[in-house]
Order: C-alpha cells, then sequence, then structure tokens
C-alpha cells in the first residue's frame, strides 16, 4: 500500500479550464460565452466557428480535460493521495460556478485549482481568477458559505511539464527524413497575445519587454533546446513564435507568427522544422487547427518538412507534476520549510499573484491572489 499523503488544509483539487464544443449546435452559444461584452457580430463568430465545424463541431479540449482527469485521480490514488478532484470551465459544460456549487454542496471548504495555462498573462491567469471571483459570488448572492480557493503556482518550469515536450521534440525530430534532421529548426509556439498585455503580464516589478509571458516562454524553450542537445548532440537552431492572434488588426500582438516564420526559414535555407507548442497543455483546437491544419497546409506550400511535437496532456509525468505541486503548497501552508521544485533560470513562481499582476484593462474583482476579496 502507498503511503498516505497529506494535502490539509486542502480538501479537494478544481481542474479549471476554457471549455469547448461537444456538437455543432454547440458552437456558437460556446463563442459567445468566449466574446461576451466585446461586441463581436454573429457573421466573425461563424467565421471562427468554421474551424470548429471542420472537426465536426467538437473541440477536442473537453476529451483531455477528462483524460487529464482519470490521469490525475489514479495517480493520486495509486499514490495515497485521498483528494477529490472536480472539472469546471469557464466557457462550456461543465461551468465553474456549476461545479463550486456542487463542491460547497459536498462540503468541501479548502479548494486547491489548478489552471489549463501553465504561464503568466491575463489570459493565461488573472482572467480565470476573475472568473472565480465571479462564481463566488454568485454563490455568495445565494447564500451559500464559500470555500477558501487557492491557485496552485504556474508549473511552467517544473520538470513534469518539461520532460514530456522534451521527449515530444526528440520524437518529432527522430520522426523527419535523416536527410534534413541534424539541421532541422525548432519553432517553439505559443499563443499570441497583444504586446500591452505581454508586457503588463507578472509582478509589477518586472513588466515591460514582454514581461514575465516572453520570459518564462523563452526560458522553457531554452530548457527543451539544451535537452535535446544533450541527448542528440546537434544544436538545432530555435525561435520562439507566436500563433492564434485575434483582434483588430491595427492592435500590436506577439510576433513572428508560425506562417510568416516557416516562411521566412524556407527562404533562409532551413532544411526542415520542428513546431513545438510549447504553450499548450494539450491538443486543443488552436493546435489543431492553427498548427496541424494551417501552419502544416503552408508548409507543404512551400515544400518545408515539418513535424508537430506533443502537448504534455495526461501525460503520467504531468499527473505526478500536479501532486508535488499540490504537496508543496499544502505543506507551505501549514507553516512548513519548502524547496519548490522548478527547472531553468528564472525559479519557482509565487504562490500568491501579487496586486498588479497581469492587470486588465478594466479592472474586476478576482479571487486565489493578494486583492482577491475572498480572503
Amino acid at each position: 500500500m502507498p503511503d498516505v499523503l497529506d494535502a490539509t488544509p486542502y480538501d479537494a483539487l478544481l481542474l479549471l479550464s476554457f471549455g469547448g464544443p461537444e456538437g455543432p449546435d454547440d458552437v456558437i452559444p460556446f463563442l459567445e460565452n468566449v466574446t461576451r461584452g466585446r461586441g463581436i457580430p454573429t457573421e466573425r463568430l461563424k467565421e471562427v466557428g468554421e474551424h470548429y465545424f471542420r472537426f465536426g463541431g467538437v473541440s477536442p479540449i473537453n476529451a483531455q480535460n477528462r483524460a487529464l482527469l482519470d490521469a490525475l485521480r489514479k495517480h493520486f490514488a495509486d499514490h495515497g493521495l485521498d483528494l477529490p478532484v472536480y472539472w469546471g470551465n469557464r466557457n462550456w459544460a461543465p461551468y465553474l460556478t456549476d461545479t463550486l456549487r456542487d463542491m460547497v454542496r459536498d462540503g468541501r471548504r479548502r479548494v486547491l485549482v489548478l489552471a489549463t495555462s501553465a504561464y503568466a498573462s491575463y489570459s493565461g491567469c488573472r482572467q480565470y481568477r476573475e472568473n472565480l471571483a465571479d462564481s463566488l459570488a454568485a454563490l455568495e448572492a445565494e447564500g451559500l458559505d464559500l470555500p477558501k480557493v487557492d491557485k496552485l503556482r504556474h508549473y511552467f518550469n517544473h520538470p513534469g511539464f518539461l520532460q514530456p515536450m522534451i521527449d515530444g521534440v526528440l520524437e518529432s525530430l527522430a520522426g523527419l527524413p535523416e536527410g534534413v534532421r541534424d539541421g532541422a529548426h525548432i519553432a517553439f509556439c505559443t499563443h499570441s497575445i497583444p504586446v500591452s498585455a505581454a508586457d503588463t503580464s507578472g509582478p509589477v516589478a518586472g513588466h515591460g519587454d514582454g514581461g514575465a509571458y516572453v520570459r518564462q516562454h523563452l526560458d522553457v524553450a531554452q530548457l527543451i533546446a539544451d535537452a535535446v542537445r544533450e541527448r542528440t548532440g546537434v544544436d538545432h537552431p530555435w525561435q520562439l513564435v507566436y500563433q492564434s492572434r485575434s483582434g483588430a488588426p491595427h492592435i500590436p500582438w506577439l510576433e513572428p507568427d508560425i506562417c510568416d516564420h516557416l516562411e521566412e526559414r524556407h527562404a533562409a535555407g532551413a532544411p526542415a522544422v520542428v513546431m513545438a507548442p510549447i504553450g499548450f497543455v494539450s491538443d486543443h483546437m488552436e493546435v489543431m487547427y492553427d498548427l496541424d491544419t494551417e501552419a502544416t497546409a503552408k508548409a507543404a506550400e512551400l515544400g518545408l518538412p515539418v513535424s508537430r511535437s506533443a502537448t504534455v496532456g495526461a501525460d503520467p509525468r504531468f499527473a505526478a507534476a500536479i501532486r508535488d505541486l499540490i504537496m508543496e503548497r499544502a505543506a507551505t501552508e501549514r507553516g512548513q520549510r519548502v524547496t519548490p521544485c522548478a527547472l531553468g533560470a528564472l525559479g519557482a513562481d509565487h504562490d500568491l499573484c501579487p496586486v498588479g499582476c497581469c492587470p486588465a484593462r478594466t479592472p474586476r474583482p478576482a479571487a486565489a491572489g493578494a486583492d482577491s476579496p475572498y480572503a
């Protein structure tokens, strides 16, 4: 029998994700949820919806979250961690508010939140915290006793997140034709965000020049590139590139775009490119469409061999990393001395998001941070 692991003071883990449609009739309502308050016309939503209709109107993200839930529950049981795992989404069923209501009715009083976003940014961290605050406010209005909610720290540089991506890049390189393999470039891909949002990501002291968002991705890319060199003896050129930009064209977003990057690499004589989606936890729609469909079509048009490496998904090492993060945070909350597990130059990120971290353009309450109205 495994030793029993102590997660006190926590009595539940909440997997908090983005959500996605699970059939053609869900697509437009889902996109309306995502864009609510932005005044985006229905015709534009239908254009974006074509990405989902291409795949039968089903986003893979919910199935991937179910797989991660299964992996976490199995890993916890196998390692003596008695901690129930719940799942709630920001934009589609199961909705976050409904899940938190179920947790309250199940008697959960101290909840840890795992967001399916590894890096600091408004859309990748604070917006999740704002949604948590909205849901807690809704439950408060219903007269329910609110649980205390904390969020696990960013895990971009935890070995259990990095190792599956390293293996994925190695497998993608091995799958390229032998004649182009050693000269292949690596394009480390992540979601583009407005430059202004990147510059204000992370704590205030680090704002400017891409903020924590760019620094964290560059640190991960360097760690993976170094590991690939150590394992293969080949020093592959690499660059951090972006995908999935949206919004008004006059607003600057992080560049270069992956398709532009492929054109530039082809013109410069690169024999092949591995696209490594380090900014994404799983193979959701933006990976499947923007990389597997759009970028791969661009590479075929250029005659440029490409391969796309796997995301972390439900890899057992990621489940183990989440267990480690839970144990780390629980021990800290109990007042014990903890040595956080993190690789690279940046070290472990903060447990509690400070005031001014990843600010919104319009200030809104956000839970699980130093400025939380739900302490």
